[in-house]
């Protein structure tokens, strides 16, 4: 009989721990009320930190969980927590980096680690654990018992155990002694690292499991635009950066129906997907095939990126405004079942010529790839279907259009996965900035509106007494901020500052940057924490500067100050950046193809990328606008100010059209002589912006 005692996740906020409620599991969430118990009781605390959409934390959620007599083991033994990483991405930092640190091995979700009443430092630590023993690991009840007898009988060994998990993890977050000087080539030994792992035959980065990197193809989408450099005409980045996002735009990871990226890929050909779709991923990328589409003038690029645009719009945003956070992989207990087909399915479904188009596009030609059934990828690029039948691209695009558009009605009539409704600061911004820069690139005021809109919808909501909420759900906001909700907000406010100005936006900006340094940065080292000041007590207080599932919040709060910095004039923000830098430089240089973020930041302060502010009448500045936003180059941004805006600050107010339209380009702090007819400005443009061959 399936057990109906409510444990204390009832009224969370999060709908990953609400979903475990009904579990015979006595769960707690984090706070001191468990803290206090498992200090009382001499407990050790077991630790479960995952994410709704997570299919491991789902299949040991089912196998253990709601197991009565797993749950009477952990109930008896352990004062159990459960945490939702989205909404405490601290707690989830510092327990994945303790795992690492024990294990010698990456981890992931779910995250089980135990820990000691005393100081919550752990002592063991693994992820997802099966209900009996198998693939070389124990059974979940195994792990339970043996840790609870070790923990009665060998406590001497338990606390040596959290004593040195808890020194190395202050090792790992102390700030760096030494600032070796930086070598000019940095970038040069980053790219050498990424294309030595880069998969010629199929794309990406490594071995299966695979998973997109952006943070990868951001670093050689920089390596490889930077104007004033030759790196731009190097194949072997060109191939590593464009193969790549043919191979993740072709293939199952993405959605060939709806849109949007899946997480990633369990094979090296990037066939099958992990079904789950995330906010901050497609974010990510959306902003990154915006950037190679025109780096590359590829428009099958800019096509995809447009497809996942219209996706996070259409399946993603809120009436409310924000975005939600992800998209489950199961349905109906099946994972994949709401995007997989059967072919006669789809043949029902289309004539004859239609047929014959999705077998070529599809693979429907080849045998079925995902347990008896076809997930669909781009099998047959569309110009060679043109080819093969003797008609126009175009042609061909419309007619694959009108086949999509069938098997998306008849999707839509399936039952649909969970979606979590969480509304996160930092994965928004990151969607935000995706949206603005198709927006820009794009001239399309649909991507204008939905960025905008998400913006709005933070700034009323999730802003509030001069601070940054961090997750809205069920209209409940969480009190708590991190590092990434400022700095990402405050990058993304820039790029929706390049759509069209306003003055206000620029202003909160200026509110952010302010924010940054008074609650983040740390006043002795230099650099910034990813918690603020005042935040709860935990193990450690992180500081992370590499590049992870989401880009580096360190590495993006140094750029977005200098870029502000200069914009407007404000030398502290760019000496905090400078002193983050400076604290960087250790890990910089020992790990610099982990950390792109930050080696970004440090290649734009050795030379700092151009800042366009145009100046005239509205109905003349559009055509200037569209200009720049055919022409690429890394860190670039185009501001458009009307001459009828008033309240400008100062370094934006004394660049001013005369007559007609104007362009003023700095460089950092150095302007170049004023642009005042359009030809010279496309000049400018073609001699300052990076295209490489497709």
């Amino acid at each position: 009989m399936k057990h109906k005692r409510q444990n204390k996740l009832k009224e969370t906020s999060s709908p990953y721990l609400r979903q475990h409620a009904e579990n015979p599991v006595n769960w707690y969430p984090w706070g001191e009320e468990a803290l206090e118990k498992a200090r009382s009781e001499d407990k050790p605390i077991l630790l479960s930190v995952g994410y709704s959409s997570c299919h491991w934390c789902h299949v040991m959620a089912h196998e253990s969980f709601e197991d009565e007599a797993t749950a009477e083991v952990m109930n008896r033994h352990f004062v159990n927590v459960k945490v939702d990483r989205e909404e405490r991405p601290d707690i989830d930092k510092i327990y994945q980096t303790a795992h690492a640190l024990m294990t010698q091995r990456s981890g992931g979700w779910p995250l089980t680690i135990f820990l000691s009443p005393e100081d919550l430092s752990p002592f063991f630590s693994g992820t997802y654990f099966p209900n009996e023993a198998r693939h070389q690991l124990p059974s979940f009840k195994e792990v339970l018992n043996t840790l609870h007898n070790y923990f009665i009988n060998h406590r001497k060994e338990i606390q040596n155990q959290c004593h040195a998990v808890k020194n190395a993890l202050e090792k790992v977050y102390a700030a760096n002694r030494k600032t070796p000087k930086l070598h000019p080539k940095l970038l040069q030994t980053a790219r050498d690292t990424v294309v030595k792992i880069f998969d010629a035959r199929y794309g990406g980065f490594g071995t299966a499991p695979k998973f997109p990197q952006p943070s990868f193809l951001e670093l050689l989408l920089h390596y490889l635009s930077r104007p004033q450099s030759d790196d731009r005409h190097d194949p072997q980045a060109a191939q590593a950066l464009l193969r790549t996002l043919s191979a993740l735009g072709d293939g199952g990871v993405y959605d060939q129906i709806g849109g949007g990226f899946y997480r990633y890929a369990v094979d090296e050909r990037w066939m099958i997907p992990h079904f789950e779709k995330m906010l901050y991923d497609n974010g990510w990328l959306l902003g990154i095939f915006i950037d190679a589409g025109v780096l590359s003038g590829n428009p099958s690029l800019t096509d995809k990126a447009r497809e996942t645009a219209d996706w996070a719009i259409r399946e993603m945003q809120a009436d409310e405004g924000g975005f939600y956070s992800s998209i489950d992989a199961d349905s109906e207990s099946e994972e994949g079942r709401f995007y997989v087909w059967d072919k006669q399915e789809i043949a029902r479904l289309l004539d004859g010529d239609e047929m014959n188009l999705a077998e070529r596009r599809f693979g429907l030609e080849a045998p079925p790839n995902f347990e008896g059934r076809r997930h669909l990828y781009a099998a047959t690029p569309i110009e060679t279907i043109a080819r093969e039948n003797r008609a126009d691209v175009a042609t061909v695009k419309r007619a694959l259009a009108e086949v999509r558009r069938k098997l998306f009605d008849y999707r839509k009539q399936r039952v649909h996965p969970h979606q979590d409704r969480k509304i996160l600061t930092s994965w928004n911004a990151l969607m935000i900035r995706g949206m603005a820069k198709a927006a820009f690139v794009l001239c399309d005021s649909s991507y204008e509106k939905s960025a905008q809109k998400a913006f709005d919808f933070i700034r009323s909501t999730l802003w509030q007494d001069g601070m940054l909420k961090s997750s809205w759900c069920d209209h409940r906001t969480q009190s708590t901020m991190y590092l990434d909700d400022v700095a990402f907000l405050l990058d993304a406010v820039m790029y929706l500052l390049q759509c069209r100005w306003n003055t206000g936006q620029f202003e909160f900006a200026r509110s952010l940057a302010d924010l940054l340094i008074d609650k983040f940065e740390d006043d002795k080292n230099g650099g910034f924490f990813f918690t603020p000041e005042g935040h709860e007590k935990l193990l450690q207080r992180p500081r992370t500067m590499h590049d992870e599932a989401l880009p580096c919040g360190y590495g993006v709060a140094a750029s977005a100050l200098q870029r502000l910095g200069f914009l407007c004039g404000h030398e502290p923000y760019l000496k905090s950046a400078e002193r983050a830098l400076t604290q960087a430089a250790a890990t910089l240089a020992h790990e610099p193809a982990s950390c792109a973020g930050l080696l970004r930041a440090y290649d734009e302060h050795r030379t700092p990328p151009d800042v366009i502010i145009l100046r005239g009448e509205p109905e003349d500045l559009e055509a200037w606008q569209r200009k720049a936003a055919r022409c690429f180059a890394v860190g670039r941004l185009c501001l458009t100010v009307p001459n009828d805006i008033e309240a400008l600050p100062p370094a934006i107010d004394d660049k001013k059209a005369a007559t007609g339209t104007t362009a003023y380009v700095c460089r950092g702090s150095h302007c170049l002589e004023p642009l005042r007819n359009l030809s010279d400005f496309e000049t400018y443009l073609t001699q300052n912006s990076a295209r490489i061959k497709s």
